[in-house]
């Protein structure tokens, strides 16, 4: 099951008989403001260093990784994953699994802290958030997550700009750095709700989000959301977007899909059950709209669960 991950089209592998080395082979792209690393590694290895001088994006393409980060437990890191890491932070990375016949591919962006600052100052001043103590900004403890579809289309253009030829390619990269930069940010608030951590009471989405995960059998309506964010329609709906990168509706939608998966987790719960407890009237285009997300039907779905 993808578990709601968007997958990066990865670049193709490098020649063999261009290899310096079987484990993080590193091929580098350089731009103005940014370089992509591409790393390749083709035998199992463990803690194996890794350190940039800027901030990095780095994105799994291939394989399975395990990281070992800050002062926090080590984690599986797979394809449809994204890391963001601070400047000068060292990582260590085992490669448990990789071989000649199964490599492991990643992606390092790395971008430089003039671009990030003159992006958020732009941000802040041109599309500032609600508040006197709301700012766009990269939050480094929010630092693993799913790529989404936005995220994972931004990335993709990104490593198709730096590997491009045209000689447009470092400005159509510049703007594709700011348009990864608001992605990444509007991720990690998302993932900050999925995880409980956006506490914020003087944010409107709190309260609309509470009140959405406790009515998901409601029929919702932008008028009776934005009711509740104490917003006209049009205002919030520009508001929950520039927040989360997602339509309100695309949340509610989001949400049922999680309490759907969740109650799958009991073997013996019915399909029709599932449909009316997360909120959906139609079974039908409940198996259809799961489907859709996540590449499976609820009873596949609660078969891999189980096994």
């Amino acid at each position: 099951m993808n578990s709601n991950r968007t997958f990066i089209i990865p670049p193709h592998l490098s020649n063999e008989k261009s290899l310096k080395t079987l484990v993080e082979n590193r091929t580098v792209y350089s731009l103005n403001h940014c370089e992509l690393n591409l790393f390749e590694t083709y035998e199992s290895s463990a803690l194996v260093p890794l350190k940039f001088n800027d901030f990095v994006v780095t994105s799994m393409l291939r394989g399975k990784k395990v990281m070992h980060l800050f002062d926090d437990p080590s984690f599986v890191y797979l394809p449809g994953e994204t890391v963001v890491i601070p400047s000068n932070v060292e990582m260590k990375i085992d490669f448990p699994e990789a071989t000649r016949k199964n490599p492991t591919q990643c992606l390092a962006l790395a971008i430089e802290q003039t671009k990030i600052i003159d992006t958020l100052q732009f941000l802040n001043e041109r599309y500032p958030k609600d508040g006197n103590d709301q700012f766009w900004q990269l939050n480094y403890q929010n630092y693993f997550f799913y790529n989404n579809v936005e995220l994972a289309g931004t990335i993709n253009k990104l490593i198709k700009e730096c590997m491009s030829t045209s000689i447009t390619k470092d400005a159509l990269a510049d703007l594709t750095l700011q348009e990864l930069l608001i992605r990444i940010i509007q991720t990690q608030t998302a993932k900050a709700i999925d995880d409980g951590l956006f506490i914020d009471q003087k944010n409107p989405i709190t309260q609309v989000v509470e009140y959405i995960r406790l009515n998901l059998k409601e029929n919702f309506s932008m008028k009776h959301l934005s009711e509740k964010a104490c917003m006209s329609t049009a205002s919030f709906y520009r508001f929950f977007k520039r927040e989360l990168g997602m339509s309100p509706i695309e949340f509610v939608i989001s949400e049922k899909m999680r309490c759907a998966k969740q109650l799958l987790k009991n073997p013996t719960i019915q399909i029709n059950e599932v449909c009316y407890l997360s909120g959906f009237e139609d079974c039908n285009y409940f198996i259809r709209l799961f489907k859709k997300h996540e590449g499976i039907t609820p009873k596949q779905y609660q078969l891999l669960c189980v096994n």
